[in-house]
């Protein structure tokens, strides 16, 4: 099985900004014993976490557009792609791509790719998606900091309900309630949606709290919810 895999900067980092150092521990295990049981985990996308919504706030103040925050975020991403490259070592590829056809050639040698963001505009969910559609792997798996997608904010409304399985345009009436910024993408943004819809890649998005589950939805248990088309 091919795979790529979204790991959100929120599981990363905390919320003031620490290193979850033994968390990263646990993916590069859970990572590594996947290549050895002939799953081929080609290429991992990181996002920025709170560095980079540190740092993309502090633009907004100093009235920078948009697209400079988006660079911002980008170069928050890479930081923590960079962390992941040393917990994977010798099996990760030793620079981070910063366009796709960098990442299909690394992608090529064997070595895991690391990636961060690749240009304004697009959230690293769109990466994910992207990179997933041009290494024509057998399944994106999306780690949050949520069992998966809810029909409301689960952390704001008590009563929101996880949804098993969710077609795009179900999604894309969810993500429309909450507006899409540099540094503040929820779960996908429109174009990472428009990618997941022509692709038609098995999407999961699942709680990535416990590095384990990237297993479990691997070995086809039904946790988070799939994204269905």
């Amino acid at each position: 099985m091919r795979v790529v895999l979204k790991i959100g900067g929120s599981l990363i980092q905390d919320e003031k900004g620490n290193i979850r150092v033994e968390r990263l521990a646990e993916y590069a295990k859970v990572i590594l014993k996947l290549r050895k049981e002939n799953t081929e985990v080609l290429c991992i996308i990181v996002g920025g976490g709170k560095t980079a919504r540190k740092y993309i706030e502090a633009a907004r103040k100093l009235k920078a557009v948009e697209s400079l925050c988006d660079e911002i975020g980008i170069r928050a991403a890479q930081l923590n792609a960079q962390i992941m490259i040393g917990a994977l070592n010798k099996e990760a590829y030793p620079t981070i791509p910063e366009t796709l056809q960098e990442v299909a050639k690394a992608a090529a040698t064997g070595k895991i790719v690391l990636v961060g963001g690749l240009q304004p505009g697009q959230s690293t969910n769109a990466v994910a998606a992207l990179i997933a559609e041009r290494l024509n792997v057998d399944i994106l798996i999306n780690a949050t900091d949520v069992e998966g997608v809810y029909t409301k904010d689960p952390k704001k409304d008590p009563g929101a309900k996880k949804l098993s399985k969710i077609t795009v345009n179900e999604l894309q009436e969810i993500i429309n309630e909450t507006g899409f910024f540099a540094g503040k993408y929820k779960l996908f943004d429109p174009v990472a949606l428009k990618i997941l819809e022509r692709s038609k890649i098995p999407t999961w998005i699942i709680n990535g709290e416990d590095p384990k589950n990237v297993l479990r939805i691997i070995a086809g248990e039904k946790i988070g919810t799939l994204i269905v088309y």
